[in-house]
């Protein structure tokens, strides 16, 4: 299995339900990585973050640092 395959379905977020449809997919890679992409257009590509960066970034989400 690669690193970077894909293992789960992508799944948007419950906070982009509704009125709000621009938003992000995430699934589950094999290294235990994250896969995404855009949810306009799943066929765009996709990104890859590894599963130190991943737990960064939500890190980084809990601390407040993405806050506009």
């Amino acid at each position: 299995m690669k690193r970077q395959q894909v293992i789960t379905e992508f799944k948007k977020s419950s906070a982009s339900q509704g009125g709000q449809q621009e938003c992000v997919e995430v699934a589950h890679t094999a290294d235990g990585g994250r896969a995404v992409r855009d949810s306009k257009d799943p066929g765009g590509g996709l990104q890859f973050y590894g599963p130190g960066h991943w737990a960064a970034f939500i890190d980084g989400v809990k601390a407040g640092a993405f806050e506009g």
